[in-house]
Parts: structure tokens; C-alpha cells; sequence
């Protein structure tokens, strides 16, 4: 596999549709904002156990001079998601109406993210030509990915007789055919009147109404106010100061800071000359540190304890570094789990470079499909606890954790980098994999996001927090983890389970590079 080294503009994405999307507005002189819209659109009509406008978004946006801008565009947990709503539940449900609290911010994101681009002086585009492509897939019709048809196998037991689930992705009662024909025409017309109406219609407004009144016939804990009370939000992303320049990631209630605490804790080791096994192994105990500043902190904004950027100075992370030992395993306790998620990349002719994350968590979410509006809704409000004492304790009005953290980078050498990944626990590990093969130990890119990855903790279907190696790597590198103490497990090769990661890099000179994932249904398409 080569990269795409082209002048001009170049977008990343796990679905190759989606990319044409964004790379088509690109080539009609849109920005990359209006670009990634179009993008989102599109895989949120053809990518749909992955993510769809009944979820959220996160975006970091790096204009060519000036400060990075995060978006956060998750919702909160509904007026009516009280803890008295689930007494008699030990926890939230993953699959229903009842893990259908929080309000999908996604729409909002792309609203708050186009304002940006027309402030900018670069957004031009009308809505209606961004949503074209999803339109018309939604109503024609696209084929099955096969990523679609074994998730949809897989949860069949879970999902079939969650409302609206059967009557929308499956086939007369059965998993579709990967290659099939899948139509969503209910969702056609909502994200035509998006078009005609504009994209705050989700939240205020007839289209607002409809979809209030499809919550109470459902039985989701949401409501018109809860709506109506939705914006997204401009962040200060948080950043890393690392010596091969400044890393930005997304503001709680993401787990962005442990991103850039895995990357600011191997600085202060020598990480160009490790070879493959103590690589892994250092990322890996970076990582349980990092997990554990995320267990303690990360919650709602409001919530939070401390200002989360004071966790990535030198003292507190050279004392992670120090605790670490390059021959021992430490022991930790447990992950989040796994996470369905897209990223994608868009950097434009300008410079103007966007990193974006858009999720329903699970796979499927909640699998509630509502009746009219032909909406997925997302299940992220089953990260909250019912545990009253909880650092993640469910209130309304709330926001949920998120383990979504879209990245970027300014090194030091010119280059400006978007890069991220699908995955739950598995987004920073791999981010980490991604900017250390290819920044510090000079991987080419491509390599560098195809090469076999590691996870640590869970993934689906699975109960042990296990360390998991792709194959790929070989028997010494795997000896040797189990040599300093790691519980160490083989996965099959090129496997969906370690997510579908991408990157972008704009050198100096203004050319462009682009790798995609090959475990996606992905492009890095330019021109």
C-alpha cells in the first residue's frame, strides 16, 4: 500500500463514500469544515452500526495560524433519566429505550462547525449541497459492508426485538447480505428537511416536535426541552508540549487527556531506539497511568475537580514516567471497553485542518430506530452509573464520559498531523501507536497506521482486560511482553476489533499525505 502524496486537499475516512463526499465539495472550492460535514453526513447514512445523527461528534479544528478550536457536541442526559427512572436496574441497559437518555449532539456539531468555517471567511457551501450524497444514499440505497452485515449478526439477539430495530436493518427477520441493497427512506426525509429547514431544526422547531413526540411514544427519558436546551460547544482544546512540537486533544467529558498523557509520559523516555517489544511495553504502562488519572477526573465538565491541562506539566507526568519499569509489568485494574466510533481526517488547500470523531457507542446504540424520523439513537448515556456516590453518576442534564478524542499536531519541523481512531479503550493506544511509530521512530505512514496494533483491555464479546497482540507481530516481540509480566493474548491479524484508524500530514512544502486504515472500508482520497 502507498500513500496519496498530492498537492491541494486530501480527506481520510473508514468508508470510501464518505470520502468522495468530502472530496467532491473540496474540489468545488468548500473549505474543510464544509467538507467533513458532507463526510459526516454520508457515513452516518452508509456506516450505520458505527454512527448516525442520533449520536455525537467531537471536532478539533487547526486553522493555519491562531489557536486550535475543539467542538464539543454531545448531549446531556434527559430531564426525565432520574435515578428513580431505573430503580430496580443495577445499571443502565445497553439496548432500548431506557439506554436512549442522552440528547445526539451530532447535528449540532456540524451547525456550530459551519458557523466556524463562515467566521473564517472560507464557508460557503449551502447545507443542502453538503447533505446531497446522504440524501441520496439514505433514499436509493447502498450496499451492505460486510463490517455492517456480521455486526448485525452478531447483535441479532440483542437488537431484534428492540423498536424499530427489525424493521430497518434487517431483511424480512434476518441479517442483511453484505453487498445487499440497505434504504432508509424515513431517514431521507429527515435529513432533507435538515436541508430545507436548516440544521437547528433538530433541536428547535417543527422537525424538534416530531422527534419529542417519537421519544414519549418510545419510552426514551428525553423531551422537547431537553431539545431545545441543547447547543454544542466551543472548547480550548487541551494541549501537550512535546519536544517534537504541540499535540491537542478534546476537554472532558473525553478521555482526550488520556491521549496526550500516554504520549507526554514516553517523552521522557527514549523512545526513537526501542525496539518493538519495549515500544509496546512502554506505551502499555503509560497507558495504565493514564487510565488512572481518566478513572479519577475525567466526568462532565462541571464536574470536574481540577483543570484537566494541569495533569499534562512536567512534574506530574515525569513522575509517571519514573514509576514506570522497562523489565516489569504494573498491575491495573479495568478498562472501559470497546467503542464504535468514526474518525476522519480533512486537511484543505489552506491548511485548514479538521479531526473529527462521530459515535453511537455500541454498536447499533441503542438499537431504537424512532418511528417517523428514522433516527438510530446513540446508548452513550449507559457510561453514566446508578451509583449515587459515582464520579459518572446519572442526573439530568448531565453529561455522559466519552472515550472519544479526535487528534492533532503542530510539530516543531512545519508539519501539521490529524490522526485518530474507532475503539473505546483502544483510541489512545492507538493514537499512540500511530504518532510514535511515525513521528518518533520515522515508520512511513501508511506503516504506520497498517502495521499490527495491540489493546489493551476488552473488546467485544470479551471479558478479560488482557493485553491483545495482532498477528503480525512476531514470536520474540510476544515472548518478550510475557517476559516483564504481561497477561498476553493473540488476536487474528488485520482485525476490526483494534479499530479503524487514519492520519493526515501536511508537510511544510504544502504537499500532502494520507494513509487509511485497511481494517475500514476506507479511503485517503486527494488532489
Amino acid at each position: 500500500m502507498h500513500s496519496n502524496m498530492a498537492p491541494g486537499a486530501m480527506v481520510v475516512s473508514p468508508h470510501h463514500l464518505a470520502s468522495e463526499s468530502a472530496l467532491s465539495v473540496l474540489r468545488h472550492g468548500g473549505d474543510a469544515i464544509e467538507a467533513m460535514v458532507a463526510a459526516a453526513a454520508t457515513i452516518a447514512v452508509v456506516y450505520p452500526h458505527m454512527n448516525g445523527i442520533g449520536g455525537d461528534g467531537f471536532w478539533l479544528i487547526v486553522p493555519p495560524q491562531g489557536e486550535p478550536v475543539a467542538i464539543d457536541a454531545s448531549g446531556a442526559a434527559g430531564a426525565l433519566a432520574t435515578l428513580e427512572h431505573y430503580s430496580g436496574h443495577k445499571a443502565i441497559p445497553h439496548r432500548g429505550a431506557r439506554a436512549a437518555l442522552t440528547v445526539p449532539g451530532t447535528v449540532s456539531g456540524w451547525d456550530e462547525a459551519l458557523a466556524l468555517s463562515a467566521s473564517l471567511g472560507s464557508g460557503r457551501m449551502p447545507v443542502s449541497r453538503l447533505l446531497a450524497d446522504a440524501i441520496r444514499y439514505a433514499a436509493d440505497g447502498i450496499p451492505v459492508t460486510p463490517s455492517q452485515a456480521a455486526a448485525t449478526r452478531h447483535k441479532y439477539h440483542e437488537l431484534s426485538a428492540v423498536p424499530g430495530f427489525a424493521g430497518t436493518f434487517l431483511n424480512r427477520g434476518e441479517a442483511p447480505a453484505a453487498g445487499s441493497r440497505f434504504c432508509q427512506p424515513r431517514l431521507a426525509r429527515t435529513l432533507s428537511r435538515l436541508a430545507s429547514e436548516g440544521l437547528d431544526s433538530f433541536y428547535r422547531g417543527p422537525l424538534a416536535a416530531l422527534l419529542a413526540e417519537e421519544f414519549q411514544a418510545t419510552g426514551c427519558p428525553l423531551t422537547a426541552r431537553d431539545l431545545a436546551g441543547h447547543r454544542a460547544r466551543r472548547r480550548t482544546p487541551l494541549k501537550l508540549s512535546h519536544r517534537q512540537g504541540e499535540i491537542f486533544n478534546m476537554t472532558p467529558p473525553t478521555q482526550g487527556l488520556v491521549s496526550l498523557a500516554i504520549l507526554g509520559i514516553t517523552d521522557r523516555m527514549e523512545m526513537a531506539d526501542a525496539d518493538e517489544a519495549l515500544t509496546i511495553h512502554r506505551i502499555v504502562e503509560a497507558t495504565k497511568q493514564a487510565f488512572s488519572l481518566r478513572d479519577r477526573y475525567i466526568t462532565d465538565p462541571r464536574h470536574v475537580t481540577l483543570p484537566v491541562q494541569t495533569l499534562l506539566e512536567h512534574a506530574p507526568l515525569q513522575a509517571m514516567a519514573d514509576a514506570i519499569s522497562d523489565d516489569n509489568a504494573a498491575r491495573w485494574g479495568r478498562g472501559k471497553g470497546p467503542g464504535d466510533t468514526v474518525w476522519m481526517g480533512v486537511i484543505d488547500g489552506s491548511g485548514l485542518a479538521v479531526s473529527f470523531i462521530q459515535s453511537i457507542y455500541h454498536e447499533f446504540g441503542s438499537g431504537v430506530v424512532l418511528p417517523e424520523s428514522g433516527i438510530l439513537l446513540q446508548n452513550r448515556g449507559a457510561a453514566f452509573s446508578l451509583d449515587p456516590d459515582h464520579l459518572l453518576a446519572l442526573a439530568p442534564g448531565k453529561q455522559p464520559f466519552h472515550t472519544l478524542n479526535p487528534a492533532a499536531a503542530r510539530l516543531k519541523d512545519g508539519r501539521t498531523m490529524v490522526y485518530g481512531s474507532m475503539g473505546g479503550d483502544g483510541q489512545p493506544q492507538t493514537q499512540a501507536a500511530i504518532f510514535t511509530r511515525h513521528i518518533i521512530q520515522g515508520m512511513p505512514l501508511q506503516a504506520a497506521v497498517s502495521a499490527p496494533r495491540w489493546l489493551l483491555g476488552r473488546t467485544w464479546g470479551e471479558s478479560t482486560d488482557s493485553l491483545k497482540l495482532e498477528g503480525g507481530f512476531s514470536d520474540a516481540t510476544f515472548n518478550a511482553l510475557r517476559e516483564k509480566g504481561h497477561d498476553v493474548e493473540w488476536l487474528p491479524g488485520m482485525s476490526e476489533v483494534m479499530g479503524h484508524a487514519g492520519a493526515i500530514v501536511r508537510h511544510p512544502n504544502g504537499m500532502l499525505e494520507g494513509a487509511f486504515d485497511p481494517r475500514s472500508n476506507g479511503s485517503a482520497a486527494g488532489f
